[in-house]
Parts: C-alpha cells; sequence; structure tokens
C-alpha cells in the first residue's frame, strides 16, 4: 500500500496509537516492535478492542476472519508510521501555506522550554505540541500525527542519545524554525565526546540552513554562536535572544520569593522593565523563559500576553518543581540528569538563601569513558558547597567516593529505595534540598520520606 493511500485510510481514524490497551475505538494500530516486546502479538487485540486498522511487519500475523483488510501489512511499521507523519505534515495548511513547525532540541531543558514556547504561542494561535516529552524516533511522528484541523503552529520536540538521530527526526517534522537549548555533556556513550554531542545537535542547524528557514539564537551561548558561525548561517536567518543580550535581570530569590523571577524589557532596547514572576525552581531556567518570550515576540505574540503565559505555566513531572512539603523545602529535578544540568542545579542550590541545605544527588547515566571523571567533579563541587547532608545514590557515585575519600560529611546508598528506607529512621526536617538524578536512579522515590 503506498503513503497516499495510507494517508486516506489515516484520515479517516480517530488517531494513532501504539497500544492496544489505549484503544477507545477509531484508532489506527502500528504494530512495533521493542527489545521486550513485538507490537505484532497484539495487532488482532487492537482490531477486536475497535481500531480500524493495525498496522503489522510480520507475516505471520493472521487476518481477522470478519474484514481482513483491517489488517494493513507492511515492511517495517515504524519506518511506515513516520513516513505517514512526514506526509501528514506536508499536506497539512493553514491559510493556503504549508504548517509552520517549530522543531527544538537541546541537552537541558527541552521539554520545559517546550512548554513555556507553547504556552505563550497559545496566547495567539492554536497550537499542537510534543506531548510530555515523546521526543523519539516514535514519540516525534505521534507527536506530528496529532497536527489537527484546527491546529496554526505545530512545537516539535527532538531528543538524542546517539550521533544520527537528530538527522533523521528533522527528515521526519522538516522544521521551518528550529531552537537549541544548549549542547552539553549528556550521553556521552552513545555521541561519544562533547564534539559528538555538538555534531549530532548540529544537524538541526543544517536544516535550516539548506531549507531556508529560521533560528532562535542564545546570543549568549559562546557554543552555540560558534555552531552558528561555523556553518556561516547569515544574519538574516537568526532571531537572537539572550539574558544578557536583551539586558534583562535574574533577580534573587529569597524565602518570600522562592522561584525564577526576572525583569525583561518592554521592548528591544528600552530601559523600562517588566517584571516576570515563574513557578519555576532554578535560575538556569531563565534562559528558558527567555527562548520562549524570542519565540512569541517574532510571531507577533505581545510581551504582556507572553509574560501572563509564562506565569500561568506549573512544571509537572518532577521538572524544575519546588515544593513545601510542611517539614522540609524540596527542589525537584529528578527527571533527568548530567554533568552541565547537574552542575547547574548545584549552583542554583548554592544562591538559594536558607539556613539550612541539602543534596540528594543519584548517578548521571550514559557517561561511557567519563563518567567517574564527571561525577568526581561533582563530588569535588558539592564538597565545596558546605552543605549541611549530602546524600549520593547509585554505583557511579560509590565509585567516586572510593577514588577521592573525603571527611565522610557524604552518605552512600546503592538505591534511591536504600536511602527512602534511611530516611524512615533518620528523618531529616527544616531543610532546603535538591533532589536530583538520572531517571533510571529514580530519586523521586525519597520524596514521601521529606
Amino acid at each position: 500500500m503506498d503513503i497516499k493511500d495510507l494517508y486516506d485510510k489515516f484520515r479517516t481514524c480517530s488517531g494513532v496509537t501504539t497500544d492496544s490497551r489505549a484503544v477507545k475505538g477509531g484508532e489506527m494500530f502500528f504494530a512495533l516492535r521493542g527489545e521486550n516486546f513485538d507490537g505484532n502479538d497484539y495487532a488482532l487485540k487492537a482490531l477486536r478492542a475497535g481500531a480500524s486498522y493495525a498496522v503489522c511487519d510480520r507475516e505471520d500475523v493472521p487476518s481477522p476472519e470478519k474484514d481482513p483488510w483491517r489488517l494493513i501489512r507492511t515492511a517495517d511499521s515504524l519506518a511506515t508510521l513516520q513516513a505517514l507523519a512526514r506526509y501528514h505534515r506536508e499536506n497539512t495548511f493553514v491559510g493556503g501555506s504549508r504548517l509552520k513547525v517549530v522543531g527544538l532540541t537541546g541537552t537541558n531543558g527541552k521539554t520545559t522550554t517546550k512548554e513555556l514556547v507553547t504556552r505563550v504561542l497559545s496566547a495567539r494561535y492554536n497550537v499542537t505540541s510534543t506531548p510530555g516529552n515523546l521526543n523519539n524516533d516514535i514519540g516525534v511522528p505521534l507527536s506530528l500525527l496529532g497536527i489537527g484541523p484546527r491546529t496554526e503552529l505545530a512545537v516539535i520536540e527532538m531528543g538524542a542519545s546517539h550521533p544520527d538521530d537528530i538527522e533523521k527526526l528533522v527528515k521526519v517534522c522538516e522544521p521551518d524554525y528550529g531552537l537549541i537549548t544548549n549542547v552539553g555533556k549528556a550521553h556521552l556513550l552513545g555521541f561519544g565526546s562533547f564534539e559528538g554531542v555538538k555534531h549530532a545537535k548540529g544537524c538541526l542547524y543544517d536544516w535550516i540552513l539548506s531549507h531556508g528557514g529560521r533560528l532562535f539564537l542564545n546570543l549568549d551561548d559562546p557554543v552555540l554562536v560558534e555552531m552558528v558561525r561555523e556553518r556561516g548561517i547569515p544574519d538574516e536567518m537568526v532571531v537572537g535572544y539572550g539574558i544578557s543580550h536583551s539586558g534583562s535581570i535574574v533577580l534573587p530569590s529569597d524565602a518570600a520569593h522562592p522561584y525564577l523571577r526576572m525583569a525583561v524589557p518592554q521592548e528591544e532596547g528600552s530601559d523600562t522593565l517588566t517584571g516576570i514572576e515563574t513557578h519555576l525552581a532554578g535560575a538556569y531556567n531563565a534562559n528558558n523563559v527567555a527562548a520562549a518570550i524570542a519565540v512569541g515576540l517574532h510571531f507577533g505574540v505581545p510581551l504582556d500576553d507572553a509574560v501572563q503565559a509564562i506565569e500561568g505555566y506549573v512544571p509537572t513531572n518532577n521538572r524544575s518543581q519546588m515544593e513545601d512539603t510542611g517539614r522540609n523545602t524540596l527542589i525537584v529535578d529528578a527527571y533527568n540528569a548530567n554533568p552541565t544540568s547537574m552542575a547547574a542545579a548545584l549552583d542554583n542550590l548554592a544562591l538559594v538563601q536558607a539556613p539550612l541545605k541539602a543534596a540528594f544527588l543519584g548517578d548521571m547515566r550514559e557517561l561511557g569513558a567519563d563518567s567517574l571523571a564527571e561525577h568526581e567533579a561533582i563530588l569535588g563541587k558539592v564538597r565545596s558547597m558546605g552543605l549541611g547532608l549530602v546524600c549520593l545514590v547509585g554505583e557511579e557515585f560509590g565509585k567516586a567516593l572510593r577514588d577521592v575519600p573525603g571527611e565522610g560529611i557524604e552518605k552512600w546508598f546503592p538505591t534511591s529505595a536504600d536511602l527512602a528506607s534511611w530516611l524512615e529512621g533518620n528523618p531529616v526536617e527544616g531543610m532546603t534540598i535538591l533532589v536530583k538524578g538520572s531517571r533510571g536512579i529514580q530519586m523521586e522515590t525519597v520524596l514521601p520520606k521529606l
């Protein structure tokens, strides 16, 4: 079946799913394969549950006795899903012009920036954006296939842990605008080096340059500026922003104002500033806010509307959250961690005005040969901060402690469950606590004990 015929069938469906358990009726089900599952095993189950069609790529999947045409066979279900998403993106028009897509990637802050950009643009447009962090080779096509007839702009987040991930994803979503939040040390096991990270993320810039789009560029970030300069991207393709570049100010946090506060110029070059009170924990989110404002202004969203949208955003899913538990104040950024984001979170903790501070840190995963050195660097940083309590979780921090013995101020635990168990017998109260670690460490396990 060619892609146009498949697309005609897709347009009669209520949506797309890759989970037979999520079928409510009318969907097109794609049977995808993973390390521990094969969606082809559930194709008939999806049809029985009410899916209009099931796309499978295994020859031995039997056709349903009734309406066998509902089972669509293909050589590769994932490739077909991606091709369908690209075809849908290419054939969605707004006012006679092809739908505009903002493509977004980066080492840190992707999802937060995507959420802020979406809320700012939604002040004026009907926006479809990546749900949660569905930013991989499956999530990006699913996000694109969520574009509906009322969509006026799309904001698509793209993640990467291998050298060619962004190169592949831009060919699916075909962005008109590109934004890289930053480039740091993450997934070094997959990328091989920091230069590998730069090359992979830079594929977004390469796509925009070769297809005549526009870039939103943090002019305060020397790495990103150099990446643009190396590619010879002309100034007319760049929409610049930045805290220092714009003359914005990050205001200090205190007990009365625990979240990120900023003051931004009312217009370019103006000395008159507009205040922003966010619900984001951490001064490192200032660049994410600045990016959202830059995107909004470019698309004609008034500054006051952008500020209102940003102030109304409350983060979820353990990202830049602050919580007063009645016993402690928690700064929770436990969704992911790498050397760049961990250092930024610790720098923010150092700025917080609080009498007693602590850090509960979990391993940073996928750093390859650099892992020990990076964990030792974080250990050194923590030791220099004079914190009241430091709890470290995971094998990598354990290695760092053995390699660089200290004065015993840190407590180490093999798993977050072990730390949670220790907290039951050693309750902690009256502290401001940073909780951060890679997703696989599950640092959120300790939150109920705090």
